[in-house]
C-alpha cells in the first residue's frame, strides 16, 4: 500500500526498499538570534538590516533610556516603522530590552479573546 501512494512499481522489486525524500530542514536556512545594543540613532540603520535580513534582533535600550529619553524614542519609532512595513513584529520587554522580528516570526502576546459575532454578542 505505501509503495502505491509513493509510487514504488512491481519492476524496482530488486533494488534497495527505501524512499528518498527531501528534508525541510536543510532547505530553509537558519534562522539567528542576535543581541544587539542600541546606543544613539546611528545604530538603528544596522538594527533594521538585520531585521531585513531575517535575523531576531534582542536590543538592549537601557544605555540610551539613561541618557537621552527623546532620541529613544526617535529610535524606537524608526524601528516599529520598519517591522510594520515589513511584516514583522516589535514589543518591549521589561524596560531595557526591545525585541525585533522579521516577517516570519510572530511575538505571542497571551491568550487573545474570541471574536464574538452579533447573534453571539446579543444574547
Amino acid at each position: 500500500m505505501v509503495f502505491k501512494i509513493f509510487g514504488k512499481n512491481e519492476e524496482m522489486e530488486g533494488e534497495e526498499d527505501y524512499i528518498e525524500i527531501e528534508s525541510l530542514g536543510e532547505s530553509m536556512g537558519k534562522t539567528h538570534i542576535r543581541i544587539e545594543n542600541l546606543n544613539d540613532y546611528r545604530d538603528v540603520e544596522k538594527i533594521q538590516r538585520l531585521v531585513r535580513e531575517g535575523n531576531i534582533v534582542f536590543l538592549k535600550i537601557r544605555k540610551i533610556k539613561e541618557r537621552d529619553l527623546g532620541e529613544l524614542k526617535r529610535c524606537v519609532e524608526r524601528l516599529r516603522k520598519t517591522a510594520i512595513a515589513s511584516n514583522g513584529d516589535i514589543i518591549g520587554v521589561d524596560e531595557d530590552f526591545l525585541i525585533i522580528t522579521p516577517s516570519f516570526a510572530k511575538i505571542y502576546r497571551g491568550e487573545q479573546a474570541p471574536q464574538h459575532t452579533e447573534e453571539q454578542q446579543r444574547f
